[in-house]
């Protein structure tokens, strides 16, 4: 039974997917051939089928790689399987990247094929000048790169950095995709990007447990299973969500589901409705039967149950492949709202042609709370740390632990506030003011890290995550291997972490980084992270619960928050008084009619860099001062009690050594 679902698994997954993709491609039109420079019908019905397997080559790569990362040990056989089976399905990602590249290639240049110079000049213009070219060019160097790597890596560590380089090939894929480049792009990016990796260690995840099925017994492959479903279910959420974000904006409302686009995107949500209802039964039910069964000895209830799951999985992988195959078809099939870039707009605005958007209302205070601007990766990122974090603490009051209530309420505040902050007014004015900008950035170094920090999330791991013995690595062993690592010990030295928050004030607003943090979706999101890191280790070296290798005494931890905030002070001021735009070419060009000019906007924006930050300033001060005495009391209490256990002997040790010096001096003529 084994061998044969083995064989039926892959197979039902590949045959659907392209019979699907055909099937939708007919009934949606996306290959129907064009009025002008119709690229011929192997180009129309082979790209899409091409694009397939891209993503069928991606999801087998990245979803091996998570597995072999997550749930397998390198000193068994299926360790070296699962990264055998990534090579091979990197392989098959690199050709089909390189054979939907040359297809485009075909289809936007609307040149014959021939073996001449002007078809090779006009190939490397493609590749090397047009972006879309770019892309596929950059999507097949890397997947070659992750199959190369593949075979040279084999250390769990190493892995973790080829797996964000399999990742990373999604990115120009996620960049060219449906709306890139219309408005709502950022939302858009955002959603393919994330559809792309979740739905990929989905995917790629259960065909590696499928291929491994021979090399791991009875035990092991119901925990191999189990870990696997983790990841299966957090991947449902991130696909239903950012399935239905991109659904969203590409059919603008219900009466537009009547169409040949919205026909199929109902098709690929009822396939995700019903591999999540494959993914209820087999993990609460028939994972939990194979695992009673297993331990109480061969039998026929196991057998039966364990073929049950099996043949599930292959339903489940003819599922997936029927959505994998719309999805396909979906990028070529025309949406019901028009996909126009702001720019082929004759009557753009000027913050219409920046930014991709319309301009926002004129700001006031109410407004900062009534409008908002989603971004559908933070609103993720807050709603798993919340869900996570009680779930730790849910798990230590099951089994009699206690954990400070302070600790869950200030971490639970500190999610909410950056949930406001990269979804909220702030974050949809950012684009549009300076100052609107300063305030989410002085939010995001100083005011969240403030909350986030006492809820000791490594500690609140370390002793709620289980602990594994098969020298594989969860999320507990990975956490503890990055907070003890040489790098973690440099970056968490206070005068490292004081000097990463002062100093990247000046390099980030001073340098080409600010342009690319305000002009480009991934510069932003990278300058969120960026700030919220710096300032997570900065207020850790200050009030931190969770374990670092060094800790500054109290008194010096003052004088450093003195000395950065003086550093800090200065910085806002330095704006307050600057008669010069640090973005002229964007802020100073958004056509507003509203509100002040660019140049007052950034002097309140150095108003807010100087004022504002002192708030969480003093709360830190604060903190400090009432751990110094804490600190103190505790030690006096230490004391006292090793006085009461061993009848002052410390004391009478100390009396008696002075008795000695002054009888000694005494007896000096």
């Amino acid at each position: 039974m084994p061998r044969l679902v083995r064989i039926s698994g892959p197979a039902a997954l590949l045959l659907v997917a392209v019979l699907s993709t055909l099937l939708a491609l007919a009934y949606g039109g996306g290959a129907a051939a064009q009025l002008l420079a119709d690229p011929g019908p192997l180009v129309r019905w082979g790209l899409p089928v091409a694009k397939l397997l891209v993503n069928l080559g991606a999801a087998g790569t990245i979803g091996a790689l998570v597995l072999a990362c997550f749930a397998l040990s390198p000193r068994e056989s299926a360790y070296g399987a699962s990264l055998d089976f990534a090579a091979g399905a990197a392989a098959l990602f690199t050709a089909a990247a390189a054979l939907t590249g040359f297809l485009t290639f075909l289809q936007v240049t609307d040149v014959p094929l021939a073996f001449d110079d002007r078809f090779s000049a006009t190939a490397g213009q493609f590749f090397s000048q047009i972006e879309l070219g770019q892309a596929w060019l950059a999507t097949t160097l890397i997947a070659a790169g992750v199959t190369v790597l593949c075979f040279a890596v084999r250390s769990q560590t190493g892995l973790v950095f080829v797996t964000a380089l399999a990742v990373g090939a999604l990115v120009p894929m996620a960049l060219q995709g449906h709306a890139a480049g219309s408005q709502g792009h950022d939302v858009a990016i955002t959603a393919l990007g994330l559809h792309l990796v979740f739905a990929a260690i989905w995917l790629g995840g259960l065909l590696t447990v499928i291929v491994l099925r021979r090399q791991l017994d009875g035990t092991r492959i119901n925990a191999v299973i189990g870990r696997y479903s983790t990841l299966a279910i957090v991947s449902f959420v991130v696909v239903a969500a950012s399935g239905y974000v991109s659904a969203e904006l590409r059919i603008g409302s219900i009466d537009r589901l009547l169409t040949p686009y919205g026909i199929l995107v109902l098709v690929k949500v009822v396939a995700l409705i019903t591999l999540g209802g494959f993914g209820v039964l087999q993990r609460r039910f028939l994972v939990e039967r194979m695992r009673r069964a297993t331990l109480a000895g061969p039998g026929a209830a196991g057998r039966s149950a364990s073929a049950w799951f099996w043949w599930l999985v292959v339903a489940e992988l003819a599922f997936m492949g029927l959505a994998s195959g719309v999805a396909a078809a979906l990028a070529r099939t025309a949406t019901p709202v028009a996909q126009i870039v702001a720019t082929q707009v004759p009557t753009s605005t000027p913050a219409q042609i920046l930014t991709g958007e319309l301009l926002p209302p004129e700001l006031t205070f109410a407004r900062y709370f009534t409008e908002w601007n989603f971004d559908l990766a933070w609103v993720l990122f807050c709603a798993f740390g919340i869900f996570f974090y009680l779930a730790g603490v849910y798990r230590l009051h099951k089994r009699g632990d206690s954990w400070p209530i302070y600790r869950t309420v200030s971490w639970v505040v500190g999610m909410l506030i950056l949930f406001y902050i990269t979804n909220g007014g702030a974050n949809l004015y950012a684009k549009y003011l300076f100052s609107s900008h300063m305030l989410m950035h002085m939010a995001l170094t100083m005011l969240v890290p403030v909350f986030l920090v006492p809820g000791a999330p490594i500690t609140l791991a370390a002793r709620a995550i289980h602990k594994r013995t098969d020298e594989s690595r969860g999320a507990r062993e990975w956490i503890l291997l990055a907070v003890h690592s040489r790098y973690a010990g440099v970056l968490t030295n206070p005068l490292v972490a004081a000097v990463l928050w002062a100093g990247s004030l000046w390099v980030f607003y001073y340098s080409n980084l600010f342009s690319w943090a305000t002009t480009d979706h991934i510069g932003h999101e990278w300058m969120v992270v960026h700030f919220l890191i710096t300032g997570y280790l900065f207020v850790q070296s200050l009030i931190g619960i969770d374990p670092v290798p060094y800790r500054l005494p109290y008194a010096f931890r003052l004088l450093l928050l003195l000395g950065t905030m003086a550093f800090h002070a200065f910085f806002g001021v330095a704006l307050m008084t600057g008669t010069g735009l640090l973005l002229a070419d964007w802020y100073g060009a958004m056509g507003r009619t509203w509100g002040v000019s660019a140049i007052a906007d950034q002097q309140l924006g150095g108003g807010i860099a100087w004022s504002v930050g002192e708030i969480p300033t003093i709360a830190l001060a604060i903190a400090v001062a009432i751990q110094w005495s804490r600190s103190d009391e505790k030690e006096t209490r230490r004391k006292d009690r090793n006085a009461d256990r061993t009848g002052e002997a410390e004391l009478n040790r100390y009396n008696a050594q002075l008795e000695r010096l002054a009888s000694r001096d005494t007896r000096r003529p």
